[in-house]
């Protein structure tokens, strides 16, 4: 955005002058509310009701001389903490990391030029440019403005834009100010930075803005409840233990000690914490793939999702126009050269023509235009131009450039006094301008909006009435070109003798034609959608041709689906828009408010939603998508704000990259939950079955919280880690009703659980029997058992669909080290002399570890071979 003020000090702060302000000053952000320090975390993992009771049981016998069982068992709590800890404090950094990403920009002058820098950089004295749907980011003055409305209902609770002027020498007249917070809702402004941080208005009232909402996933909310019902159903269990070990005349105290301890090892205390972890490394993986997700249920929701609504321009598409065509009243020109390059030739009927020399021609008109009715603009820096502004814009400046007409030279020949900026409804952008002679006012937009306002034409320089069947050949030549995947914008001026600045009775001056070619990586992103049962939808301003050529370029659209326009979506009513909706691939010419109704009709119709937006109109519906989507190149503060997820690249691909990583995430969640809770079924019912069998206690507390200790933590994290299966996107997507149990998945829970229990009480009676009830050794295979069952079972969990054996042991080196990690630790307490005494084991001899190995290895090894015979 080049704005015309000349006569204002335009150069800004040297960057030095800023450096020391900001050193001086601070960081221009609002003080938020303490974080929770590393005590309160690792004290919080205490905060349990079955650790207290652990905890007062320990101390007990402690008292009654059981000393090295009691350190022992604070030992093991102390080191669960410790993992705890480090989960929850890895988590909350993730977020805080997340927080920092997604922190608002702006554009300022420094040292003349305008770079976009951390919001949090500015100072006071800085000048910042702003435009519709940008977030103030401090207070400021306004010293120069056109057409500017303010958002500030954050402020004043007053939902009606606020109309904004230039200062006029009241310092206290309200309307010259912005304040930090608001947005800006129309036109555009330059203003001086006047307070930051907690000196703005908004910091005077910074309680407002501490009320961050911290969400909580829907399966988040369906674990805890489960973790209730699991906390119920193990204490009835570990009571029924208990109380029938007494009765069998066990000590009331062993058995009131093993009871709590089954209880702390049965609970899966660690999954809403694995959960969080989980969500947490799957959204910095997914920034590492440029989608910001803002907002943890959208991880969630990413793997229900069946039909993406995206923006073509820049999303599906490179955000590069190039002119190819000009079309005037009797002429015709292609145009060379690619992308931003001043290099191409203007070629008629296949002769190259010479522009500049030829400036009373209508061609010329049209360049000018196009360099006058812009915005856009250019610098030459380091060797080469960079450009600013919007691409459309961009392409008409290098048009010009082509023709020799020099962007600079013109814009200081020609001194513009007022904009008609585009909108929506207009569909088109006006300027006023004037030189030594005649005063202008110069248009481009769409040609059915241009031709509306055209009462004239231009034809070799004279200006003669636009008659119908003028208008007719000049839409056919629209849709000709449309038809070929270009672009066509619509150019008119008319000579203003009166200060009436309305766009009417405008001479036609001709057509040029576009093309925004597709992202090479969208093709293969949009049959990865099909096969994954994703609908793509395109959305575009674009003419219907335009769009429809670039869909079936890129696949979105198959000869059985339809096109429909924003003026034809206005003629139907909601239900009829419902009921033929999933046969529409392509909406064409829509404006913002219309995606809108798309959304919420494709909600009604079952689909779960995902849509992208940058403008500012575009907010609600990106809010009422199920996951909105904003553009974080070229997207609004106020799009970012009601998004769900940011791409930071613009790119369609990018948002198929997110859904994958979203149904990774939620297979990972599946395949530890049927892990941890199948394990601590198998611990449950070891204990359980040898209370009905009458059979001495297989393990003794401090046995059960090592099982725990080695088995839940390290196994469970890695299995988070997972990547994506190779069937991952040509599945359909998942019922978003759907249970986190489906498929099988409480049977398979059940099925291993029970198993791991009956093999560790058989190894345990069959020890008692081979070795003359050798009750530590029979306790010690137990216990080895018990554990290598999970570590084997671990291994099993990596896929629903697959065998280990399809997989590869290697594949997650992360399960492998803490598979290792688990079985050094059992070697340690059965091996070392030291903790042989405080964990009452015994060393095993070959023949006590093959009967482990059966017990544990057996059924793990007989369903691999099972699953990898049917080539799963």
């Amino acid at each position: 955005m080049q704005m015309e003020y000349q006569k204002l000090d335009t150069t800004g702060l040297t960057s030095q002058e800023a450096k020391k302000r900001l050193n001086k000053f601070g960081r221009n952000e609002i003080n938020t509310t303490k974080k929770i320090s590393k005590i309160k975390i690792l004290l919080s993992q205490f905060n349990d009701f079955i650790v207290w009771v652990l905890i007062a049981a320990t101390i007990i016998s402690g008292i009654m001389g059981e000393k090295a069982d009691a350190i022992t068992i604070i030992a093991i709590i102390i080191l669960d903490a410790i993992l705890g800890f480090i989960q929850e404090y890895r988590t909350e950094k993730s977020l805080e990391a997340l927080k920092k990403l997604s922190a608002p920009t702006a554009k300022v002058i420094r040292d003349g030029k305008q770079i976009i820098i951390d919001a949090g950089e500015i100072v006071i004295g800085d000048l910042i440019e702003l435009e519709s749907g940008d977030r103030v980011p401090a207070d400021a003055l306004i010293i120069f403005s056109e057409s500017l409305k303010c958002d500030e209902s954050i402020l004043t609770g007053e939902s009606v834009s606020v109309e904004k002027k230039a200062f006029s020498g009241k310092m206290n007249d309200k309307s010259n100010y912005i304040y930090m917070g608001c947005t800006i809702t129309n036109g555009r402004a330059l203003a001086k930075v006047v307070a930051t941080g907690m000196n703005t208005e908004m910091g005077k009232i910074a309680n407002m803005l501490q009320s961050i909402e911290e969400f909580r996933t829907p399966l988040q909310e369906r674990l805890d409840k489960l973790g209730q019902y699991l906390v119920y159903i193990c204490l009835i269990v570990c009571g029924v233990v208990t109380v029938t070990g007494v009765l069998r005349g066990e000590n009331i105290y062993d058995m009131f000690l093993i009871g709590v301890s089954l209880a702390v090892a049965a609970i899966p205390e660690g999954l809403p914490a694995i959960v969080t972890v989980s969500l947490a490394l799957g959204v910095q993986r997914m920034v590492k793939k440029n989608a910001l997700v803002k907002k943890l249920p959208a991880v969630e929701t990413l793997g229900c999702t069946n039909v993406i609504c995206s923006d073509k321009t820049g999303t599906l598409t490179q955000n590069k126009m190039t002119v190819k065509k000009i079309v005037l009243a009797n002429k015709e020109y292609d145009v060379t050269g690619t992308g931003y390059e001043f290099k191409g030739d203007f070629i008629e009927n296949g002769v190259k023509r010479d522009i500049l020399n030829n400036k009373n021609s209508t061609l010329h008109r049209l360049l000018e235009i196009g360099l006058l009715c812009n915005n856009s603009y250019y610098n030459y820096e380091k060797n080469r131009y960079v450009f600013y502004g919007d691409p459309t814009e961009i392409s008409l400046i290098v048009l010009a450039e082509k023709a020799g007409l020099s962007l600079n030279k013109y814009r200081s020949y020609f001194k513009r006094i007022r904009e008609i900026p585009f909108d929506s409804d207009r569909k088109m952008m006006s300027v006023i301008v004037t030189n030594s002679n005649s005063k202008y006012m110069y248009t481009k937009g769409a040609v059915e909006s241009v031709l509306k306002s055209c009462r004239y034409i231009d034809i070799d320089g004279k200006v003669m009435p636009l008659d119908t069947d003028l208008k007719r050949k000049i839409i056919q030549m629209n849709d000709k070109l449309a038809s070929t995947a270009l672009r066509v914008i619509a150019f008119a001026y008319k000579i203003i003798d009166s200060n009436s600045y309305t766009e009417d009775n405008l001479i036609y001056v001709g057509l040029v034609g576009m093309i925004d070619p597709p992202r090479r990586e969208v093709l293969n992103s949009v049959l990865e959608c099909r096969a994954a049962g994703i609908k793509p939808v395109m959305i575009t301003g674009d003419h219907k041709l335009t769009a429809q050529a670039i869909a079936k370029e890129i696949k979105i659209i198959n000869s059985d689906e339809m096109v429909i326009t924003g003026d034809e979506l206005d003629k139907l009513s909601d239900e009829k828009l419902v009921s033929f909706i999933d046969k529409v691939s392509v909406f064409a010419r829509v404006r913002p408010e219309h995606k809108y109704r798309i959304v919420k009709a494709y909600k009604k119709k079952g689909y779960v939603v995902a849509m992208t937006g940058d403008g500012v109109n575009d907010a609600p519906a990106v809010k009422e998508a199920d996951i909105g989507i904003a553009m974080g190149i070229q997207g609004t503060d106020v799009t970012k704000e009601a998004a769900a997820m940011i791409l930071m690249d613009d790119n369609f691909a990018t948002i198929v990259e997110a859904i994958r990583e979203g149904r990774v995430i939620y297979d990972n969640i599946r395949k530890f939950i049927r892990y941890l809770l199948s394990c601590n079924i198998g611990e449950v019912l070891t204990m359980f079955l040898s209370s009905l069998l009458k059979l001495p206690v297989p393990l003794i507390p401090i046995q059960i919280l090592f099982v725990n200790l080695a088995t839940d933590g390290l196994p469970a994290m890695a299995l988070s880690l997972e990547g994506a299966e190779d069937d991952i996107m040509t599945r359909r997507p998942r019922d978003r009703k759907e249970s986190i149990f489906s498929d099988g998945l409480w049977f398979k829970i059940l099925n291993r659980g029970m198993l791991i229990g009956i093999c560790t009480v058989l190894s345990f009676v069959y020890t008692l029997v081979k070795f003359n009830s050798d009750i530590t050794l029979a306790r010690t295979v137990a216990l080895s058992t018990l554990i290598l069952s999970q570590l084997f079972h671990v291994f099993e969990c990596r896929s629903e669909r697959q065998s280990i054996l399809n997989l590869g042991i290697f594949t997650n080196m992360y399960l492998v080290i803490s598979v290792l990690i688990s079985f050094i630790m059992l070697i340690s307490i059965i091996y070392i002399p030291y903790l042989q005494g405080i964990f009452s084991t015994k060393p095993l001899n070959t023949s006590n570890w093959i009967l482990v190995l059966l017990c544990s290895g057996l059924i793990s090894l007989i369903s691999s071979l099972i699953n990898y015979k049917r080539g799963r």
